[in-house]
């Protein structure tokens, strides 16, 4: 599968992650924590601290919550998935209730105001960048309200509290600071994790597309062993049929093919079963070079000359070549890694295994142009690409990602580096021996 094969917004669409899109009972869920900390806050301040305040005012905006929450709880599915205008319809609801609430209480002096932030920064998470955009917008315009009239803020014995003017201008500013920041911040970490999900479900589809095509050999095991029954019952009736049949010459012919099929049935289905008991083993274990021959085998042929070779061992005690277990996670990872050397190099890309006592190497370097700083700080990330084009044409940056999964998945570890003075790129792949050798084979 190769970096063009997967489009996040097309192809294989029944495993890309639903993203952008908010369960209502989410919402419901968050207005009513807000409905009841808004309660509690001006309660225990008006009853409790004893300050006056707006009481019927501010329990009105409050109640107005509550009765929207409880219609979208008797009207609606919990379990609906909000559509962005819908979603964005309650969110910007909510800032202005929040907002209606502070200019009731002190305004840019109620320290409440920081909350501005919270609804923001489910837009800017949940929803596309032109709707969470304008819920920002207005509450920077929730807070330019507030600037221009809000009733004071309660304090002891009902004086009022009269900050200066210069002291609101940077308070407003704080908060117009923190509230971009939050949306700045939530939106990289909400791109992030979307990219990652889907790159992580493009890994899960090869991995499994790749398993299923190793389990083929047990399946033909299998249907061995399940048609021997039936077969035996054929070739026994027809046996019964040609005794029967001495008389008749044209039927008794029938009854001797239909014998001898049978028969050449179960002798296949017997041989299958057998090659396939006696190869297990073999099938499951390949010697190092042979897997590095088969990664690169595709490969061969479609551009610059792949050389596949053995280093000699890194230790005196390590002189025999390893035996690995056939993962179709570490065959898939080293051949797209050598895809994307041929892809780049001029005119060679060298393949090179080695191993010591506690390790298995691999080194795959071309002699093409290397990694680009820029590329290299963040390579074995999802969609980071050195090639040109649109998504679906020049690559999406997945096949390295994918790559580098299965490799981390077998217990390897992957780097990404130049070739110095001499140029081209270079991966090194490593793996305790534990983790990818094969246990001997017991006679």
């Amino acid at each position: 599968m190769s970096d063009a094969d997967w489009d996040p917004y097309g192809g294989d669409a029944h495993l890309t992650p639903v993203f952008g899109r908010l369960r209502l009972r989410t919402l419901v869920m968050l207005r009513w924590l807000a409905v009841t900390g808004q309660t509690l806050t001006v309660l225990s301040v008006h009853f409790i601290l004893g300050f006056e305040l707006p009481l019927g005012f501010c329990l009105g905006v409050i109640i107005a919550s509550a009765w929207i929450n409880t219609w979208l709880t008797l009207s609606v599915r919990p379990q609906q998935f909000a559509k962005d205008w819908q979603a964005f319809a309650q969110l910007v609801y909510d800032v202005v209730q929040l907002c209606a609430l502070l200019m009731l209480t002190g305004g840019l002096q109620n320290p409440f105001v920081v909350m501005l932030a919270a609804p923001v920064t489910i837009a800017v998470a949940a929803l596309p960048p032109r709707w969470s955009l304008a819920i920002a917008l207005i509450a920077m315009l929730g807070t330019g309200a507030m600037w221009l009239w809000s009733l004071p803020l309660p304090w002891i014995d009902g004086e009022p509290l009269n900050l200066p003017a210069f002291y609101i201008v940077g308070l407003w500013s704080a908060i117009f600071i923190a509230v971009a920041f939050t949306a700045v911040y939530s939106w990289r970490v909400s791109r992030e994790g979307r990219s990652m999900a889907t790159a992580l479900a493009a890994t899960q589809s090869v991995l499994s597309r790749e398993q299923r095509l190793s389990a083929l050999g047990a399946l033909a095991a299998a249907a061995a062993h399940e048609l021997g029954t039936p077969l035996a019952t054929i070739q026994l009736t027809a046996k019964e049929m040609l005794r029967e049949l001495q008389d008749n010459d044209l039927l008794r012919e029938d009854a001797e093919l239909l014998v001898t099929q049978a028969r050449r049935c179960r002798d296949i289905l017997k041989r299958l079963s057998q090659e396939r008991t006696a190869s297990d083993q073999r099938h499951d274990r390949v010697e190092f070079l042979a897997a590095l021959e088969e990664a690169a085998a595709p490969l061969r042929g479609l551009g610059p000359m792949v050389d596949v070779h053995l280093a000699q061992p890194g230790s005196a005690s390590a002189t025999s070549e390893p035996v690995l277990r056939r993962m179709p996670e570490l065959l898939y990872g080293v051949g797209n890694f050598i895809e994307n050397a041929v892809d780049f190099a001029e005119t060679r890309v060298v393949v090179e295994g080695s191993w010591d006592d506690d390790y298995i190497m691999i080194g795959i370097e071309d002699d093409g142009a290397g990694f680009s700083l820029e590329i290299l700080s963040k390579i074995g990330e999802p969609y980071v690409t050195s090639r040109s084009g649109t998504p679906g044409q020049g690559g999406l940056g997945l096949g390295v990602f994918i790559a580098k999964t299965m490799i981390e998945k077998t217990g390897g570890e992957v780097s990404f580096d130049n070739a110095g003075s001499q140029g081209g790129a270079v991966v090194r792949v490593r793996w305790p021996r534990k983790q990818v050798e094969a246990a001997p084979i017991v006679r």
